[in-house]
């Protein structure tokens, strides 16, 4: 997917002078650098301090143990999934090459890389995300468990390969600020897993060639921060990479200055980019926890080099772990709202292992649990080693008394009944800063679970570049559980990530407790001419969730969404739809009532335009059914939908 002209307009119009001013300087500066390419300075008694405390190897979990060697074993044989393309050829890899489309990206001047036109490059998530190095921390951490010094050899076999072939400013991996933020914290956890390592020394500090690529990576990182309408999750991966280094790799002239600046970008962007309810700003739930992993790794360097950390900073921590802890389902999943890529900030850990438990963890020992948080009882790796670090602070302000339900300013609300039903509902904002790069067209959706089961489902991402009629469904209005007018989004899209014209949303009720009904109403703006409104009640003795949609306007088309989760089968019979599904071998099933009003049909898995389904994962895609319902809106009457759970 190359830009074209058109694209590069509307991008522009989305910026502020003081942007527009400092792209102006990234292009000079590159520009420049074309033909300017310093060497590192000469380091003399460089040595890596921060190693991990005595005991900390000890307190890892056998089980979160156990899962991460077989991870590693398959590693060594070379396999890995990554987007939903299985790999084996990572006993060896090619850095450059996409095993999706069999293209291998172009080489030259990292920013003469089309790295966004697929045709050219490949699929730039595929040729990306192993150079992260995240499967390297996976194999130091084995090392560091058993002592195997295969694993270290390994590790140290692909990073020399990795620095022969990337040269600084050479070729694909040196065009994204958040893949070197990220690259560089994962060296840094690998130089600490690795240190009982006889060769780590030398793969390190000792190697002039590891030197002169982390000396280039925080080099890139000081010239060219995200900003602007860019200003998101990237502009915190590229602090914390490059203040995790700064305090892990302080051998630099330049280094004090580089940990100076990246603490202070890291506070202002951690602050920027979280609501004062601790929920992120750009309101994908996957961004949140990247930021969360990210900020949480930044602290453990700060404590680990004695570099004191800004109240600010542990404070947008700490709100963004209470405010997990109070959205999750009773199985720990979070809403799945907005974008999604599987992206981590800091992977030890072995397959099976439940990311949000994870960080529900690590906020216990850092933070302490409130008594109204969910129970984790699942392990990991990484708990115990960042906690090795962070030293755990008493807060400076009052926690929330009881689990919260309704985030104002997020425009987020969860509605909990009985039989473990667990209902979102979005009247909030339509995405983060001018561009909204990571929304959905998705303004008054709801997502229902049953005792952690999607029922009515958000269907998630699947893609970004490469495949727009994808990316264009999955963030579409008719790829959510909500209304569309006209056959039009609610908000305009310019581009993959970028949004011209934002739908205005405002929560008018939100009553989550008492009288055994929780109640929720909002509206939106996004239908010029058009105001679309919904109520939504859950009435726990009943176990039923009532809608009711409203459109005020003139008579126009509709179209009533609803999506079901992949593990629902579903029976239409005119506007009666029986749904049925499994949960720990025990039948379920529930009955959704469509409004009369509007003719349905049953949608599975269709190409022609897509319709139909639902992504678990990035790269990942299979068939669900979805019911729309499709009439007209003259502002006569409501539509009601009824779920009621059986049971």
């Amino acid at each position: 997917m190359s830009m074209s002209a058109g694209w590069y307009l509307r991008r522009l119009s989305r910026m502020g002078p003081r942007e527009v001013g400092g792209r102006v300087g990234d292009a000079v500066r590159r520009r420049r650098w074309r033909s300017a390419r310093p060497d590192c300075p000469s380091v003399t008694g460089a040595r890596f301090t921060a190693v991990l405390p005595a005991g900390t190897i000890a307190a890892v979990p056998a089980d979160a143990a156990k899962r991460l060697i077989a991870e590693a074993d398959r590693l060594m044989a070379g396999h890995a999934e990554y987007f939903g393309v299985d790999r084996d050829d990572l006993a060896d890899p090619d850095w450059w090459y996409d095993p999706k489309t069999g293209r291998r990206a172009p080489s030259g001047y990292a920013f003469d890389v089309p790295y966004r036109n697929e045709d050219a490059v490949g699929d730039i998530k595929q040729i990306w995300e192993p150079s992260r190095h995240q499967y390297l921390t996976q194999l130091a951490a084995a090392y560091a468990i058993t002592g195997d010094e295969r694993y270290a050899e390994r590790v140290a076999e692909h990073l020399r390969s990795w620095w022969t072939a990337n040269a600084p400013l050479r070729g694909v991996h040196w065009t994204s600020g958040i893949e070197l933020g990220i690259r560089l914290l994962s060296w840094v956890w690998i130089r600490r897993l690795l240190d009982g390592w006889p060769g780590a020394a030398g793969l390190f500090e000792g190697n002039p060639v590891a030197r002169n690529q982390i000396w280039h990576h925080q080099r890139w990182l000081a010239a060219f921060p995200s900003r602007g309408s860019s200003a998101n999750n990237h502009a915190i991966a590229e602090a914390a990479g490059q203040f995790a280094a700064a305090c892990a790799f302080g051998w630099f002239p330049s280094s004090a200055r580089w940990r100076a600046d990246a603490l202070r970008s890291l506070d202002r962007h951690l602050r920027g980019n979280t609501f004062g309810s601790g929920l992120n700003r750009e309101l994908a739930t996957e961004y949140h926890g990247l930021v969360l992993e990210l900020g949480l790794a930044a602290v453990a360097e700060a404590d680990a080099a004695g570099v004191p950390v800004p109240a600010s900073i542990r404070l947008v921590l700490l709100r963004m772990t209470d405010a997990l802890a109070a959205i999750v389902d009773s199985r720990l999943r979070p809403p799945r709202q907005g974008d999604a890529d599987d992206g981590h900030g800091l992977v030890v850990d072995g397959a099976g292992t439940d990311r949000w438990a994870s960080l529900l963890a690590t906020g216990d020992a850092v933070f302490g649990r409130l008594a109204w948080w969910p129970a984790v009882t699942g392990t990991d790796v990484r708990t115990p080693l960042l906690a090795a670090f962070i030293k755990p602070t008493e807060p400076s302000v009052t926690r929330p008394p009881s689990r919260p339900a309704h985030f104002a300013d997020a425009g987020l609300t969860i509605l909990r009944g009985p039989g473990e039903i667990w209902c979102r509902c979005d009247g909030g904002p339509h995405g983060f800063l001018s561009i909204a790069a990571h929304a959905h067209a998705d303004a008054l959706s709801v997502e229902v679970r049953h005792d952690g089961v999607d029922v009515l489902a958000d269907p998630g991402t699947y893609c970004y570049h490469g495949q727009p009629e994808w990316r264009q469904y999955f963030r579409s209005t008719l790829g959510h559980n909500t209304l569309q007018l006209d056959g039009a989004d609610q908000s305009v899209s310019g581009g993959p990530f970028l949004w011209t014209r934002h739908a205005r949303s405002r929560v008018l009720a939100a009553h989550t407790s008492g009288e055994g009904v929780a109640r929720w109403c909002a509206e939106h703006d996004g239908y010029q001419g058009s105001v679309h409104r919904r109520r939504v009640e859950l009435t726990a003795a009943l176990k039923e969730l009532r809608v009711v949609d409203e459109v005020r306007g003139p008579r126009r088309d509709v179209h009533l969404a609803f999506h079901l989760g992949p593990a629902i089968a579903a029976d239409l019979v005119d506007n009666r739809a029986q749904l049925t599904w499994t949960r720990d071998g025990e039948d379920r099933s529930a009955v959704l009532d469509l409004p009369g009003q509007l003719s349905w049909r049953a949608h599975r898995g269709e190409t022609g335009p897509p319709l139909g389904w639902y992504s678990a994962g990035f790269g990942r895609k299979e068939p669900t059914t979805t019911l729309v319902g499709t009439g007209f809106a003259d502002g006569a009457q409501g539509f009601t939908t009824v779920l009621r759970f059986r049971g």
